[in-house]
């Protein structure tokens, strides 16, 4: 019980009571009324309702139960206790919303509730995902599955949420609609990458140079980055070669390009994003 109490636990929890109201709120403010679906349990739950009439809530606990008895070796404790923490309250905050407050359609447009639907859907999962829990449904089967064969879980959700899709449309019978699901899909997949890595405010930039300790010594005279230099040869010639690999926040974007046309128009950039960076100074 100690384990519950601690404060990593207790942000856990906020996390997830966040998320869950959040996912909540975009299933029934935009894809209830408007008869399309998203993917995960979420997903399941709306097909099912609208070909049952059963609650959504009860039909997120009656899809995970089942999942949960079957692969909480899989989970580990407390990701298990999580994860029925937050099918729970997800179950709970979507009944309150659509059975009791009776909250309609924020937008009738399918583009609008599409996209901002999708967007709702990954910060809350997002949020679900930092509090170090899941959202249940293809989550679990991923892990149960991925941990028996080679399958990754990121293949064994897509083809779940892909089936989903296909389901879709047999029950809402509009091509229309299946395809505006797959457009919330994709939001909801980027949103849950910005939750978890955050937006990319800083670039990757490797430059080959001739002039490489010239060149870096401006870029930190007035940049001020640190980077490192990397020794190597081309392709085919053979030529030795320095690259300086560096991290730049995107506002330093354009200056560095003049330093390097001013220092070395011979040069050669690459400018990737950098979704996430962990060790010293973050």
């Amino acid at each position: 019980m100690k384990d519950i109490f601690t404060i990593n636990e207790l942000k856990n929890f906020a996390y997830i009571i966040t998320g869950t109201l959040v996912l909540a709120l975009g299933v029934v403010l935009f894809f209830l009324s408007n008869s399309i679906t998203t993917g995960g349990t979420p997903g399941m739950a709306l097909l099912i309702h609208h070909l049952s009439g059963v609650s959504i809530g009860i039909v997120v606990i009656a899809i995970n139960i089942p999942l949960l008895l079957w692969g909480i070796k899989y989970l580990g404790k407390m990701f298990a206790v999580r994860t029925i923490i937050s099918i729970v309250l997800m179950s709970f905050f979507i009944d309150l919303f659509s059975q009791f407050l009776h909250l309609d359609a924020i937008t009738n447009d399918i583009l609008l509730a599409s996209i901002f639907g999708g967007v709702f859907i990954g910060i809350g999962v997002g949020l679900i995902l930092r509090g170090d829990s899941s959202a249940g449904g293809p989550t679990i089967v991923a892990r149960i599955v991925s941990a028996r064969t080679e399958l990754k879980p990121g293949q064994i959700i897509l083809f779940i949420d892909f089936f989903i899709i296909l389901s879709s449309i047999y029950v809402f019978n509009d091509i229309d609609k299946t395809l505006w699901s797959i457009l919330s899909i994709y939001v909801t997949s980027k949103c849950i990458d910005v939750m978890l890595s955050g937006a990319p405010t800083t670039k990757v930039v490797h430059i080959t140079s001739g002039k490489a300790l010239e060149l870096s010594t401006t870029i930190s005279q007035q940049l001020g980055k640190e980077g490192t230099i990397l020794k190597g040869s081309g392709l085919s010639s053979q030529i030795d070669k320095e690259i300086i690999f560096i991290v730049v926040e995107l506002r330093n974007l354009r200056r560095l390009r003049e330093i390097i046309s001013e220092n070395d128009p011979e040069a050669f950039m690459i400018v990737m994003d950098a979704s996430e960076m962990i060790g010293r100074g973050h």
